[in-house]
């Protein structure tokens, strides 16, 4: 405190605020972490560690929920994030969860990392899961023509590309039930990245540590154009295209506001659409203030286009 008395007048202003404001922060309540109601886990049917796809010996799981009913439902799958190199199908689960109790069967998927397998085995991955769902719909008492998907971050973006990319025999893979089509009718992509041909991404990928689009696709950019083209779910927008909608902490960068992308799929007719969940980060699923924002927004992005909007 000495040396405070020494200090000049407008410094002294300066530390005290700081100081408060520093103290202002410490005091205020840490938010919530997401938790659901032990009642509403309590009334689904849990079905963990399902096979869904093989290749050799390396067997693809996934988790999947539904509400205790004998009644057909529309399919939600949820796809977890991590840069393409890391995460588990669980950091899906309380939304997978909470989803179900509105009405969905849904499931939480592993998927083959870069470290394992660059694209495409990734989004082979996640078109091998939506036909296994239609080669199982009478067992789970699925409607078939009423597959949804979401996911975060590295999944947001798998799930755009799943919704986008119908069709392309490159993306299908071999992972079984190739009898299925792996098409899905609605998707909500959060914090996704939706244009990997653009200059941004470009810029990142040319860096020689950059641990995301270089170990996922395997060269930058620059190097590769043909293989980021291919991993972009704008890069192949049609008509044909489910609703696609998009969702974001407001805290996250710009360019998961997939603004060039939303442009497109308006032109096309495509119901779309921009969620900006206030004060939220990248990651906004673990706090429960957030995640009941994006609980809202998806079940109503869902119900307007797998429960009252069913195509055959």
């Amino acid at each position: 405190m000495r040396l405070f008395h020494l200090l000049p007048p407008f410094l002294k202003v300066i530390f005290l605020t700081s100081a408060w404001t520093l103290t202002a922060l410490a005091q205020q309540p840490k938010p919530s972490p997401t938790k659901l109601a032990p009642e509403l886990t309590a009334a689904l049917e849990s079905h963990p560690g399902l096979v869904y796809a093989q290749y050799g010996e390396r067997q693809m799981q996934l988790d999947l929920w539904r509400p205790k009913t004998a009644q057909p439902l529309p399919a939600i799958i949820c796809i977890h994030g991590g840069g393409w190199f890391k995460g588990e199908r669980s950091a899906m689960a309380n939304l997978a969860q909470a989803l179900a109790a509105k009405g969905y069967v849904t499931a939480t998927i592993s998927y083959r990392l870069s470290g394992e397998s660059k694209f495409p085995a990734a989004i082979q991955d996640c078109k091998a899961a939506v036909r296994f769902l239609r080669a199982n719909a009478a067992k789970f008492n699925i409607q078939s023509d009423a597959i949804g998907v979401t996911g975060l971050s590295a999944g947001g973006h798998l799930a755009a590309l799943l919704a986008t990319s119908s069709g392309v025999k490159q993306l299908e893979g071999d992972g079984g039930h190739a009898d299925q089509s792996s098409s899905v009718q609605a998707c909500v992509a959060m914090g996704a990245q939706s244009d990997l041909e653009c200059t941004r991404i470009g810029e990142l990928s040319s860096k020689p540590n950059d641990p995301f689009y270089r170990t996922f696709l395997g060269d930058s950019q620059a190097k590769i154009p043909q293989i980021y083209a291919m991993a972009s779910p704008r890069h192949h927008l049609d008509k044909s295209d489910p609703p696609l909608a998009f969702m974001t902490g407001e805290l996250d960068d710009p360019s998961t506001h997939a603004d060039e992308a939303r442009v497109d799929l308006t032109k096309l007719g495509i119901p779309t659409g921009l969620t900006l969940i206030p004060n939220a980060p990248h990651a906004f699923l673990g706090q429960q203030q957030n995640f009941d924002i994006c609980l809202k927004a998806s079940e109503d992005f869902f119900a307007k286009h797998l429960k009252n909007s069913r195509k055959p």
